[in-house]
């Protein structure tokens, strides 16, 4: 019960940060409107660092559906574990997506992009009929998310004599680490399909769009949906397989 809550309350302060600084910088008359991509970025990595932050010392702080899988995949998650973290992030996600929305109120009605507020909750392709290349960009940037996590670990814990995965990032910097991980994947991979590099991420938002009495919302584009569900969950495999591949211990 406790890795729920923690997985829940995570993965929801991470879309209440993370949709929060999109929605700021896309829906018209916010004060931070327009104001870029390297906000949004940053807002996310710090998004990331604060849910590691809060909950590392409970769950792990997976937050991701991807990193969930990709621990189980090189046997650092147990399989009974799994449907815990997978449905708690989901939850989460959604309902985070949910407080972003009443946070931002006022502002969907005086906003006329459907792609804006769309974009507020989950990612699209800057070249949308490339649904292979796009698949391919969130398996890279999310091998990379995986193998960078299961690195930042094994440094910590071969300083601190420590193997426990939640407690490594419980405290310290390795929090923070992450966040930058994040930033700098967005800053560097995400210009193409916006690096949802996390399932629910992008599903649980997604799913709140579709229900939400969101004015002049427009489709939830359901037709993409599957490319940053299947490609993080692939990537978070590929990332797992590789760090262990190198012998490296996490």
């Amino acid at each position: 019960m406790d890795i729920f809550v923690a997985e829940l309350v995570g993965t929801a302060l991470l879309i209440i940060l993370g949709d929060g600084v999109v929605a700021n910088v896309v829906l018209a008359r916010t004060k931070g409107n327009d104001s870029g991509w390297l906000v949004i970025t940053t807002g996310w990595g710090l998004a990331v660092a604060l849910a590691v932050y809060s909950v590392g010392r409970i769950s792990g702080a997976h937050i991701n559906p991807a990193v969930s899988v990709g621990l189980w995949s090189i046997g650092e998650l147990e399989a009974n574990l799994l449907p815990t973290y997978l449905g708690a992030q989901l939850l989460g996600a959604f309902a985070g997506a949910v407080v972003v929305y009443f946070t931002y109120r006022p502002h969907w009605a005086v906003t006329s992009d459907q792609a804006a507020k769309l974009g507020v909750f989950c990612t699209a392709p800057e070249i949308p009929r490339r649904r292979g290349a796009n698949f391919v960009t969130e398996v890279v940037g999310t091998a990379v998310l995986v193998f960078g996590v299961l690195a930042i670990a094994a440094n910590a814990s071969e300083l601190a004599g420590e193997i426990d995965l939640s407690a490594v990032f419980a405290t310290g910097i390795n929090p923070l680490l992450v966040g930058f991980l994040v930033w700098g994947i967005g800053l560097s991979l995400g210009g193409p399909t916006g690096y949802a590099i996390n399932p629910a991420r992008d599903l649980g938002p997604r799913i709140a769009h579709a229900v939400l009495p969101i004015p002049g919302k427009g489709g939830s584009d359901w037709g993409y949906a599957w490319v940053p569900v299947l490609g993080p969950l692939a990537g978070g495999v590929l990332g797992a397989l590789a760090f262990q591949a190198l012998g490296w211990q996490a």
